[in-house]
Protein backbone atom coordinates (compact mmCIF):
# COMPACT_ATOMS: atom_id res chain seq x y z
CA UNK A 1 0.00 0.00 0.00
CA UNK A 2 1.22 2.99 -1.29
CA UNK A 3 0.45 5.29 2.25
CA UNK A 4 -0.15 9.20 1.72
CA UNK A 5 0.17 11.43 4.53
CA UNK A 6 -2.23 14.26 5.40
CA UNK A 7 0.27 16.79 6.61
CA UNK A 8 -1.49 19.27 8.57
CA UNK A 9 1.67 21.15 9.00
CA UNK A 10 1.87 21.96 5.43
CA UNK A 11 -1.44 22.77 5.06
CA UNK A 12 -1.68 25.09 8.47
CA UNK A 13 1.20 26.64 6.78
CA UNK A 14 -0.68 27.64 3.64
CA UNK A 15 -3.88 28.60 4.87
CA UNK A 16 -1.61 31.06 7.80
CA UNK A 17 -0.54 32.47 4.41
CA UNK A 18 -3.58 33.11 2.91
CA UNK A 19 -5.43 34.51 6.35
CA UNK A 20 -2.06 36.54 6.62
CA UNK A 21 -2.59 37.96 2.76
CA UNK A 22 -6.42 39.14 3.71
CA UNK A 23 -4.97 41.21 7.31
CA UNK A 24 -2.54 42.75 5.33
CA UNK A 25 -5.15 43.88 2.45
CA UNK A 26 -7.23 44.96 4.97
CA UNK A 27 -4.50 47.10 7.03
CA UNK A 28 -3.21 48.70 4.22
CA UNK A 29 -7.16 50.05 3.48
CA UNK A 30 -6.85 51.85 6.70
CA UNK A 31 -9.04 49.06 8.60
CA UNK A 32 -7.78 47.48 12.20
CA UNK A 33 -6.39 43.79 12.32
CA UNK A 34 -8.74 40.92 13.87
CA UNK A 35 -8.38 40.66 17.54
CA UNK A 36 -8.31 37.32 19.27
CA UNK A 37 -8.26 37.03 23.10
CA UNK A 38 -7.70 33.52 25.18
CA UNK A 39 -8.45 33.52 28.82
CA UNK A 40 -6.71 30.72 30.84
CA UNK A 41 -6.76 30.12 34.34
CA UNK A 42 -4.44 27.93 36.65
CA UNK A 43 -1.14 26.71 35.39
CA UNK A 44 -2.40 23.58 32.93
CA UNK A 45 0.83 22.43 31.24
CA UNK A 46 -0.87 21.31 28.06
CA UNK A 47 -3.36 24.45 28.18
CA UNK A 48 -0.33 26.88 29.01
CA UNK A 49 1.22 25.06 25.56
CA UNK A 50 -1.52 25.68 23.54
CA UNK A 51 -2.44 29.18 24.65
CA UNK A 52 1.13 30.09 23.76
CA UNK A 53 0.83 28.21 20.30
CA UNK A 54 -2.65 30.71 19.32
CA UNK A 55 -0.98 33.32 19.92
CA UNK A 56 2.03 32.66 18.26
CA UNK A 57 0.04 31.88 15.26
CA UNK A 58 -2.46 35.30 15.73
CA UNK A 59 0.61 37.35 15.50
CA UNK A 60 2.29 35.46 12.60
CA UNK A 61 -0.90 36.31 10.19
CA UNK A 62 -0.75 39.76 11.72
CA UNK A 63 -3.82 39.58 14.38
CA UNK A 64 -4.13 41.48 17.28
CA UNK A 65 -4.17 39.04 20.24
CA UNK A 66 -4.81 39.85 23.79
CA UNK A 67 -3.97 36.76 26.86
CA UNK A 68 -5.82 37.30 30.12
CA UNK A 69 -4.51 34.75 32.75
CA UNK A 70 -5.86 34.20 35.55
CA UNK A 71 -4.43 32.30 39.06
CA UNK A 72 -5.85 28.72 40.06
CA UNK A 73 -7.77 30.17 42.21
CA UNK A 74 -10.28 32.47 40.46
CA UNK A 75 -13.69 32.01 40.98
CA UNK A 76 -16.91 31.47 38.94
CA UNK A 77 -17.95 34.76 39.60
CA UNK A 78 -14.71 36.30 38.76
CA UNK A 79 -14.49 34.61 35.67
CA UNK A 80 -18.15 35.45 34.62
CA UNK A 81 -17.17 39.12 34.86
CA UNK A 82 -14.08 38.59 32.86
CA UNK A 83 -16.18 37.14 30.00
CA UNK A 84 -18.92 39.70 30.34
CA UNK A 85 -16.24 42.38 29.69
CA UNK A 86 -14.99 40.78 26.91
CA UNK A 87 -18.14 40.41 25.44
CA UNK A 88 -18.71 44.07 25.28
CA UNK A 89 -15.38 44.90 24.09
CA UNK A 90 -15.80 46.88 20.59
CA UNK A 91 -12.27 45.75 19.92
CA UNK A 92 -12.15 41.95 20.49
CA UNK A 93 -13.49 39.97 17.67
CA UNK A 94 -13.20 36.54 19.12
CA UNK A 95 -12.02 34.54 22.83
CA UNK A 96 -11.85 31.19 23.80
CA UNK A 97 -11.78 30.46 27.17
CA UNK A 98 -9.28 27.64 27.45
CA UNK A 99 -10.87 24.08 28.85
CA UNK A 100 -9.92 22.49 31.43
CA UNK A 101 -10.74 25.02 34.21
CA UNK A 102 -10.41 24.40 38.11
CA UNK A 103 -12.74 22.48 40.17
CA UNK A 104 -14.28 24.91 41.95
CA UNK A 105 -15.75 26.22 38.37
CA UNK A 106 -18.83 24.73 36.84
CA UNK A 107 -17.74 24.84 32.57
CA UNK A 108 -20.97 24.78 30.97
CA UNK A 109 -22.14 28.35 33.21
CA UNK A 110 -18.52 29.54 31.43
CA UNK A 111 -19.27 28.19 27.90
CA UNK A 112 -23.24 29.21 27.89
CA UNK A 113 -21.99 33.11 29.03
CA UNK A 114 -19.70 33.71 26.36
CA UNK A 115 -21.59 35.70 23.50
CA UNK A 116 -22.70 33.53 20.41
CA UNK A 117 -20.66 36.15 18.13
CA UNK A 118 -17.49 36.39 19.39
CA UNK A 119 -17.67 32.42 20.73
CA UNK A 120 -15.32 31.52 18.08
CA UNK A 121 -14.36 28.22 20.11
CA UNK A 122 -18.32 26.91 18.75
CA UNK A 123 -19.33 25.60 22.33
CA UNK A 124 -21.81 28.21 22.99
CA UNK A 125 -25.58 26.02 22.71
CA UNK A 126 -26.13 28.71 19.64
CA UNK A 127 -23.70 27.70 17.88
CA UNK A 128 -23.86 24.00 18.31
CA UNK A 129 -27.84 24.35 17.54
CA UNK A 130 -26.95 26.18 14.57
CA UNK A 131 -24.46 23.70 13.00
CA UNK A 132 -26.50 20.47 14.31
CA UNK A 133 -29.74 22.39 11.61
CA UNK A 134 -26.83 23.06 8.89
CA UNK A 135 -26.77 26.74 9.65
CA UNK A 136 -23.99 29.03 9.40
CA UNK A 137 -22.12 29.39 12.70
CA UNK A 138 -18.62 29.05 14.01
CA UNK A 139 -17.92 25.10 14.23
CA UNK A 140 -15.53 23.96 16.96
CA UNK A 141 -11.83 24.01 15.77
CA UNK A 142 -10.60 20.64 16.10
CA UNK A 143 -13.74 19.07 13.32
CA UNK A 144 -13.15 21.96 11.70
CA UNK A 145 -9.39 21.59 10.94
CA UNK A 146 -10.67 17.63 10.07
CA UNK A 147 -12.82 18.23 7.74
CA UNK A 148 -10.57 21.16 6.28
CA UNK A 149 -7.93 18.28 6.15
CA UNK A 150 -10.30 15.83 4.13
CA UNK A 151 -11.95 18.57 1.70
CA UNK A 152 -7.56 20.10 0.55
CA UNK A 153 -6.77 16.66 0.05
CA UNK A 154 -9.40 16.20 -2.33
CA UNK A 155 -10.52 13.14 -0.34
CA UNK A 156 -13.80 11.04 -2.17
CA UNK A 157 -16.35 11.36 1.04
CA UNK A 158 -19.62 11.30 -0.55
CA UNK A 159 -21.07 7.82 0.49
CA UNK A 160 -18.37 6.56 2.56
CA UNK A 161 -18.87 4.94 5.82
CA UNK A 162 -16.81 6.98 8.35
CA UNK A 163 -16.07 5.53 11.72
CA UNK A 164 -15.93 8.18 14.29
CA UNK A 165 -14.86 6.99 17.53
CA UNK A 166 -15.67 9.18 20.51
CA UNK A 167 -18.32 10.67 21.47
CA UNK A 168 -17.18 13.96 23.22
CA UNK A 169 -18.69 17.63 22.24
CA UNK A 170 -15.35 18.72 21.45
CA UNK A 171 -14.41 16.20 18.92
CA UNK A 172 -16.57 13.09 18.54
CA UNK A 173 -20.25 14.34 18.32
CA UNK A 174 -19.22 17.31 15.86
CA UNK A 175 -17.30 15.89 13.72
CA UNK A 176 -20.22 12.93 12.99
CA UNK A 177 -22.76 15.85 12.40
CA UNK A 178 -20.82 17.80 9.53
CA UNK A 179 -19.29 14.43 7.88
CA UNK A 180 -22.97 13.06 7.21
CA UNK A 181 -24.24 16.58 5.97
CA UNK A 182 -24.06 17.99 2.48
CA UNK A 183 -21.15 18.79 0.84
CA UNK A 184 -19.70 15.35 3.04
CA UNK A 185 -22.22 12.64 2.25
CA UNK A 186 -20.61 10.23 4.39
CA UNK A 187 -22.69 7.57 6.28
CA UNK A 188 -21.68 8.12 9.52
CA UNK A 189 -21.51 5.46 12.65
CA UNK A 190 -20.15 6.93 16.13
CA UNK A 191 -18.73 4.68 18.64
CA UNK A 192 -17.87 5.01 21.96
CA UNK A 193 -16.92 3.09 25.61
CA UNK A 194 -20.20 1.41 25.57
CA UNK A 195 -19.86 0.53 21.77
CA UNK A 196 -20.26 -3.58 21.19
CA UNK A 197 -18.32 -5.09 18.36
CA UNK A 198 -15.98 -2.24 18.16
CA UNK A 199 -13.50 -4.14 15.88
CA UNK A 200 -15.48 -5.34 13.49
CA UNK A 201 -17.81 -1.54 12.74
CA UNK A 202 -13.88 -0.10 12.57
CA UNK A 203 -13.04 -2.77 9.78
CA UNK A 204 -16.11 -1.40 8.03
CA UNK A 205 -14.58 2.33 8.02
CA UNK A 206 -13.55 3.60 4.50
CA UNK A 207 -13.13 6.67 6.76
CA UNK A 208 -11.81 6.42 10.61
CA UNK A 209 -11.35 9.03 12.74
CA UNK A 210 -10.19 8.57 16.00
CA UNK A 211 -10.74 10.88 19.21
CA UNK A 212 -11.11 8.13 21.98
CA UNK A 213 -8.61 9.56 24.06
CA UNK A 214 -6.35 6.26 24.54
CA UNK A 215 -2.43 5.89 23.60
CA UNK A 216 -2.32 3.41 20.44
CA UNK A 217 -5.60 2.27 20.88
CA UNK A 218 -6.61 1.09 17.32
CA UNK A 219 -4.07 -1.40 15.95
CA UNK A 220 -3.89 -2.97 12.65
CA UNK A 221 -6.25 -6.02 12.98
CA UNK A 222 -9.00 -2.96 13.47
CA UNK A 223 -8.26 -1.16 10.09
CA UNK A 224 -9.10 -2.74 6.46
CA UNK A 225 -6.33 -2.31 3.23
CA UNK A 226 -7.11 1.68 1.98
CA UNK A 227 -8.90 3.19 4.74
CA UNK A 228 -8.28 7.08 5.65
CA UNK A 229 -7.27 7.23 8.79
CA UNK A 230 -7.49 10.42 10.97
CA UNK A 231 -5.98 10.42 14.52
CA UNK A 232 -6.96 13.17 16.47
CA UNK A 233 -5.31 11.82 19.85
CA UNK A 234 -2.24 13.43 21.58
CA UNK A 235 -0.54 12.14 24.09
CA UNK A 236 3.37 12.70 26.06
CA UNK A 237 4.64 9.52 26.88
CA UNK A 238 8.27 9.60 29.30
CA UNK A 239 10.92 9.05 26.83
CA UNK A 240 14.64 9.80 27.93
CA UNK A 241 16.14 9.31 24.39
CA UNK A 242 14.80 12.72 23.34
CA UNK A 243 15.92 15.83 24.33
CA UNK A 244 12.50 17.17 25.62
CA UNK A 245 12.51 14.11 27.94
CA UNK A 246 8.89 12.71 26.13
CA UNK A 247 7.59 11.62 22.53
CA UNK A 248 4.26 12.81 21.35
CA UNK A 249 2.01 9.89 19.97
CA UNK A 250 -1.97 9.29 18.87
CA UNK A 251 -4.65 7.17 19.37
CA UNK A 252 -3.65 4.81 17.04
CA UNK A 253 -0.46 2.72 16.60
CA UNK A 254 1.31 3.92 13.61
CA UNK A 255 4.28 1.69 13.68
CA UNK A 256 1.46 -1.09 12.26
CA UNK A 257 -1.59 0.76 11.36
CA UNK A 258 0.43 3.13 8.72
CA UNK A 259 0.99 0.61 5.96
CA UNK A 260 -2.52 -0.61 5.39
CA UNK A 261 -3.73 3.20 5.43
CA UNK A 262 -4.47 4.78 1.62
CA UNK A 263 -4.03 8.82 3.65
CA UNK A 264 -3.06 9.26 7.45
CA UNK A 265 -2.56 11.70 9.43
CA UNK A 266 0.71 11.88 11.23
CA UNK A 267 1.17 12.40 15.24
CA UNK A 268 2.34 14.93 15.53
CA UNK A 269 1.59 17.05 12.44
CA UNK A 270 -1.95 15.88 11.35
CA UNK A 271 -4.97 17.28 12.88
CA UNK A 272 -3.15 19.66 15.52
CA UNK A 273 -2.15 22.85 13.68
CA UNK A 274 -5.54 22.73 12.03
CA UNK A 275 -6.81 23.06 15.09
CA UNK A 276 -5.36 26.58 15.53
CA UNK A 277 -5.74 27.52 11.55
CA UNK A 278 -9.60 26.51 12.18
CA UNK A 279 -9.53 29.42 15.36
CA UNK A 280 -8.00 31.67 13.20
CA UNK A 281 -10.62 31.01 10.19
CA UNK A 282 -13.18 31.17 12.92
CA UNK A 283 -11.56 34.85 13.88
CA UNK A 284 -11.83 36.24 10.49
CA UNK A 285 -15.69 35.28 9.87
CA UNK A 286 -16.48 36.97 13.37
CA UNK A 287 -14.02 40.37 12.52
CA UNK A 288 -16.18 40.12 8.88
CA UNK A 289 -19.07 39.64 10.30
CA UNK A 290 -18.87 42.80 13.13
CA UNK A 291 -17.51 44.92 10.60
CA UNK A 292 -20.69 44.21 8.54
CA UNK A 293 -22.75 45.62 11.33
Amino acid sequence: MNTQFLDGKAMALQIKDEIANEVRSLTAQGHRAPHLAAVIVGNDGASMTYVASKEKSSHEVGFTSSVYRMPETTSEAQLLETIEFLNSDPDIDGFIVQLPLPKQINEQRIIDAISADKDVDGFTPVNVGRMVLGEDCFVPATPMGICTLLKRFGIETAGKHCVVLGRSNIVGTPVANLLSRKGFDCTVTMCHSKTKNLKELCLQADILVVAIGKPEFVTADMVKDGAVVVDVGIHRIPDETKKSGYRIIGDVKHSEVDAKCSWVTPVPGGVGPLTIVSLLQNTLKAYHKREKK
